[in-house]
């Protein structure tokens, strides 16, 4: 978590531990409670000349959506 001082004057109040995969993320400003979403995945796929670093399959009902907050 980043705490903005002034347009140029930033501090890192906190590091938090989320599930692989989650980067997306939304601040609620009321609540100060950060959501991100991400999902479990599988083994990615063999390489082909038309992807040759293919990225992991997402597996079935495992999408979740973290709240962060105090």
């Amino acid at each position: 978590m980043i705490h903005e001082y002034s347009p140029d004057k930033f501090s890192v109040v906190e590091n938090a531990t989320t599930q692989e995969g989650a980067r997306t993320m939304a601040l609620d400003p009321k609540t100060h409670q950060v959501f991100t979403v991400t999902a479990k995945f599988g083994p990615p796929p063999a390489a082909t000349a038309q992807q040759p670093h293919p990225r992991p399959s997402i597996l079935p009902d495992s999408f979740v959506v973290l709240v962060l907050g105090k």
